[in-house]
């Protein structure tokens, strides 16, 4: 979450007029994240949170963001619910761009990483897996890896020494993936972004899962290399081996990896980092200087990348 797109009180009065959730009391944009604008917003009847969507959201792919949301809710999934205005619209406009209202979900981000928060994402990823992968419910993933290089395409001739080793460490890995890329393991639609920023708890306990806007049919393996990568690294780049134990602990409580998805393992988490690291760059190097957005730093995601190459066969 972010805010990229500024608005005054009467903006936001002006849009709700349009729903049936209260008057607005109060408003406050919410810096963490970094790629669509977010307000949260309370009103006489409840609290929300207003989305105004940026970047690199296709329009198109709105009906199946709030689809996945409503279709998770239906099945009990701690997740937020969409609402619908007065002409029983959920995408709507507000300053020229798609913009929604889901609810409010109560519950904290984590500021330290527990095992046994691990193995409650764990289990809540296999949830998550265990009803889409059934879902009717389609999107092709819009940062696979030929998206990947098109974003390194767009800065590798940047003329700034401080970037030299991540342009050259990125030119081979993307060789190395394009090589090694698996095919045909099992898919269901992923949540694809389950950073800490995106995990809601208390007391421990997992109380929702927010900001949907990059899921996708993808390999579930796939989300379990995105969710390592963010969840077990200690901020000195060294590996968490009691988070990671306890997330794939979870995991397999309701689920499973089979021996072509354990096999492939170091190639996803590899193609996971790379994913993270040039969008990173990228956001980086393109700042918006009027943007209200808390930068991540790609170090990190370099010095994951470079673990996964020299460390290939972790204990699934």
């Amino acid at each position: 979450m972010a805010v990229f797109t500024q608005l005054t009180k009467k903006d936001i009065e002006n849009f709700l007029n349009d729903y049936s959730i209260g008057s607005l009391l109060s408003y406050e944009g919410i810096i963490k994240g970094t790629e669509n604008t977010n307000y949260k917003i309370i009103t006489s009847k409840n609290k929300y949170i207003l989305t105004i969507f940026e970047k690199r959201v296709r329009s198109d792919d709105l009906p199946f963001f709030m689809n996945l949301q409503k279709e998770l809710a239906a099945h009990g999934f701690d997740c937020p619910i969409p609402i619908n205005n007065n002409e029983n619209s959920i995408i709507n406009k507000l300053k020229e761009k798609k913009a929604v209202i889901i609810s409010f979900l109560q519950g904290e981000n984590l500021t330290y990483v527990m095992p046994e928060h691990c193995h409650e994402l764990g289990l809540k990823i296999a949830d998550f897996t265990n009803i889409t992968k059934n879902s009717k419910l389609s999107r092709q993933n819009s940062l696979g890896y030929e998206n990947w290089v098109s974003i390194y395409e767009n800065f590798k001739n940047i003329n700034d020494n401080s970037y030299e080793e991540y342009l050259a460490v990125l030119k081979k890995e993307l060789f190395f993936l394009k090589k090694n890329w698996p095919t045909n393991l099992p898919t269901a639609i992923i949540h694809a972004d389950l950073f800490i920023d995106n995990v809601l708890f208390i007391k421990n306990k997992i109380s929702g899962i927010i900001d949907y806007y990059f899921s996708c049919r993808d390999f579930i393996a796939y989300e379990l290399a995105l969710t390592i990568n963010a969840w077990c690294f200690n901020k000195d780049a060294s590996f968490n081996d009691e988070n990671f134990k306890s997330l794939i602990t979870g995991f397999n409580s309701s689920s499973s990896l089979n021996k072509e998805e354990k096999t492939s393992m170091n190639v996803l988490l590899r193609g996971a980092a790379v994913r993270i690291l040039v969008t990173r760059l990228y956001d980086k190097i393109f700042h918006p200087n009027d943007a209200l957005v808390e930068l991540k730093n790609p170090k990190e995601y370099l010095n994951i990348l470079k673990w996964h190459q020299n460390n290939k066969d972790i204990n699934l």
